[in-house]
């Protein structure tokens, strides 16, 4: 689905680019994709060599879904020390808060095509349990515990 994007992306800016098709949900819940992005991108970084890389210069991208797999790999791989550093992490409309779908900007787009709030908290929950048997406790906010909707306030808030 990204073949296009990808192959105008390397050739207006010069880069290699590896595009890694994971798994999908709900027939394979998480964490199979990030566990496929984790592992492509770790044998990307040991093999940079082989594909004339300079190992500085090597960036992970993603859109909506793929936005948080990359988030996710960026920060797993932050701490190691026997692979290259990601220079920069570019994400695209990502997914990357499933704590209070009742935010301003859900509710402020909570009916702009292509991801209606509610489109987005049923692919979430295809993505992490895969099914949607709780969509609406999900939306009304009931999937988040009152200790832990404290605990993050001060980063997921509407103020």
């Amino acid at each position: 689905s990204h073949e296009r994007i990808c192959q105008y992306i390397a050739k207006e800016s010069g880069s290699l680019v590896v595009s890694v098709g994971y798994r999908l949900a709900p027939e394979h819940r998480y964490p199979a994709a990030y566990e496929d992005c984790l592992s492509a991108t770790q044998h990307f970084l040991q093999h940079l060599e082989h594909y004339g890389v300079d190992p500085a210069r090597v960036t992970v991208c993603g859109d909506s879904a793929g936005g948080n797999l990359a988030a996710a790999v960026s920060q797993t791989l932050a701490g190691s020390s026997h692979l290259p550093r990601l220079r920069a992490q570019i994400l695209i409309y990502p997914g990357l808060q499933a704590l209070d779908f009742n935010l301003p900007s859900y509710q402020q787009n909570r009916g702009v095509p292509l991801l209606f709030r509610e489109r987005a908290v049923f692919y979430s929950l295809q993505y992490v349990q895969g099914n949607t048997s709780n969509l609406e406790e999900v939306l009304e906010g009931c999937h988040i515990p009152p200790d832990m909707r404290l605990k993050y306030r001060k980063w997921v808030s509407p103020d």
